[in-house]
């Protein structure tokens, strides 16, 4: 399989990236600027994280946030642009899917708000897009 082939050439914990790395990588795929305390904060409070190194080098990333119980929501599915196409981001929604297995019991809501074009990657997850019959829009709100 190729990702088990790619994953001999990187490592991967279970730990948060230090914020200076999440950062950089979110600027490699062009996100908006963040305040540092803001971003340090927010990694800090979140549920789970998986990271993907080459070398020492932040590659590719993801967490969950929530309230532990009710809602899981997967945030920054990111994958440094010289290694998407790869199956990275395959790897790390493998461990997410884990974790919320494990976390996420009979009533919960996971959700996510994919970037545009990446719907198809997670419907592979079963998750749907809304608006369908049953459910309206999803919304945000940006501060």
């Amino acid at each position: 399989m190729k990702v088990k082939k790619l994953m001999i050439n990187y490592s991967l914990t279970l730990e948060s990236p230090s914020t200076d790395e999440f950062l950089c990588l979110r600027s490699q795929v062009g996100w908006a600027e963040i305040h540092v305390n803001l971003a340090k904060k927010s990694l800090e409070n979140s549920l789970f994280h998986v990271t993907i190194r080459k070398k020492s080098q932040l590659i590719a990333m993801a967490r969950v946030v929530g309230d532990g119980a009710m809602y899981f929501y997967i945030q920054d599915v990111i994958v440094a642009p010289k290694y998407q196409n790869l199956g990275l981001g395959t790897v790390l929604m493998k461990h997410v899917e884990d974790y919320l297995a494990q976390y996420a019991q009979q009533g919960a809501t996971i959700s996510l708000l994919a970037a545009k074009g990446k719907e198809e990657f997670y419907s592979r997850y079963h998750y749907i897009a809304r608006p369908n019959n049953a459910l309206g829009n999803g919304m945000c709100k940006f501060v």
